[in-house]
């Protein structure tokens, strides 16, 4: 392992790299549970899901793992799933087809073919190095604002308001206490520079809703989502099964190709820019970035998600695509490949382990996510505000597009795009590359699109 990860190289050891991809697995559990019920509103079996998202998640991990060496995990992507589930094939069912997911697998498998082919010819790599360097910082800022926005929400502490849009939650309840509390364990622990200090508030976190459900503070309560955060042991019913390998419908593509161009090309833009965020980001905050701010085998890393999402779509699962989750791991001394094989070999044992991992509720990771966030947001002081209006600017709409609009993908949008605009009215279109020249027309196309959707 020494030899193939190179762990000394990058200032790490085996301890490390396993318990950081322990940590990056329970950041991201949740979509065993999230993903199965999404995707069955498409019509699919929930248990066969379940068993794609486990198996392709690993599949995507272990490419990670062995091709780009880097400790970034993959699963299947949050929004792309519900964009899946909910417009394509719901419109594709209200349109008579009867097995919508079928038509929509197709089109996650010409997603990543065509991402293969994009990697051969270096224009996803050169998008991941020649972005300008402020908008890199503002891209890991806004991912640290937009990853600790999720903890916030998973754990009710951040809830919904008819009035300020969100508010706090009941403070009354342990979901909010205990996950400060676990914030404060983890940033205590980081002081005293204990290792695996990410995974242990995370244990904490576990430990004391063990507590709270036995004293009766934490009532389970299913309607709500208030699980019992004690493993049920039931394996009973997580036997691996798969009806929808290679389920795929080719006839309805033939008479509606601008329809399914715009299905594919949806998929492409968020996954293209999901996939150059999170690796800006988790790169960034694990000093994986060269010099020159560029991503070393950048080429492994994006073909890595390309194949796995070959893979996901032949096992019937939705776009796999890289999880900005990751930076848990990172967080907690993760540098390698290595980090990333242990997330998948996780991902493969919860095919049976599942009612224990599952039982981990989202406020214990709620403090793994609040603080990477801040240790992302800490990019923001090396932005220069200073100098370039268009790279200040440009930053600045990426660190507060990503939270409010819930997509790292429409952050970078916002931040490329007002970068671009702003280049050109200050008389200073020279210094824009062929790279966001193209970057720019792709959201410019997008941004069409859901203004006059080609979908119906």
């Amino acid at each position: 392992m020494e030899n193939f990860f190179k762990l000394k190289e990058h200032g790490t050891d085996v301890k490390t790299e396993i318990s950081s991809g322990l940590t990056t697995f329970l950041a991201m559990v949740y979509i065993l549970a999230v993903n199965p019920s999404i995707l069955s509103a498409s019509g699919m079996d929930t248990q066969s899901i379940f068993t794609a998202t486990c198996v392709s998640a690993a599949i995507g991990c272990f490419l990670m793992a062995f091709l780009a060496n880097y400790p970034v995990a993959l699963a299947s992507g949050m929004g792309l799933n519900a964009y899946f589930a909910y417009t394509v094939c719901g419109q594709l069912s209200e349109a008579g087809i009867e097995e919508p997911y079928k038509v929509a697998l197709v089109a996650i498998l010409v997603e990543g073919i065509i991402f293969v082919l994009l990697s051969f010819t270096n224009f996803r790599e050169k998008l991941v190095n020649e972005v300008p360097q402020n908008i890199k910082y503002g891209i890991t800022a806004g991912i640290g604002l937009f990853i600790a926005s999720i903890g916030l929400k998973n754990a009710g502490i951040m809830v919904s308001n008819d009035s300020t849009l969100m508010t706090l939650g009941n403070m009354a309840t342990p979901q909010v206490i205990l996950p400060v509390l676990g914030i404060l364990i983890i940033a205590a622990l980081t002081h005293y520079n204990v290792r695996g200090a990410v995974l242990l508030g995370i244990l904490a976190t576990w430990i004391m809703g063990m507590i709270a459900q036995v004293t009766g503070w934490y009532q389970v309560d299913p309607e709500v989502g208030a699980y019992s955060v004690f493993p049920s042991f039931d394996f009973s019913n997580f036997v691996p099964v798969d009806k929808h390998i290679f389920a795929f419908d080719f006839e309805w593509i033939g008479g509606h190709i601008l329809e399914f161009a715009a299905v594919i090309f949806s998929f492409l833009f968020v996954d293209i820019f999901d996939t150059v965020g999170t690796l800006i980001g988790v790169a960034d905050k694990g000093n994986l970035l060269d010099k020159d701010g560029h991503l070393p085998n950048a080429k492994g890393a994006l073909l890595s998600d390309a194949l796995a999402t070959i893979a996901g779509a032949c096992l019937g699962a939705s776009t796999v695509t890289s999880y900005v989750e990751s930076s848990a791991g990172v967080a907690n001394g993760g540098r390698t490949g290595l980090t990333a094989a242990t997330t998948g070999v996780l991902f493969l044992a919860s095919l049976v382990l599942s009612p224990i991992f599952l039982a981990i509720p989202s406020f214990a990771t709620t403090p793994a996510l609040v603080y990477v966030g801040y240790l992302m947001i800490m990019s923001i002081k090396n932005i220069d505000f200073n100098s370039d209006i268009a790279d200040g600017i440009g930053a600045f709409m990426a660190i507060i597009m990503m939270p409010f609009t819930a997509s790292i993908a429409e952050g970078i949008m916002f931040g490329m795009l007002s970068w671009v605009i702003l280049k050109i009215l200050t008389g200073k279109a020279k210094d824009i590359s062929v790279v966001m020249w193209i970057s720019a027309a792709l959201f410019m196309l997008y941004v069409v699109q859901l203004i006059h959707p080609a979908f119906g």
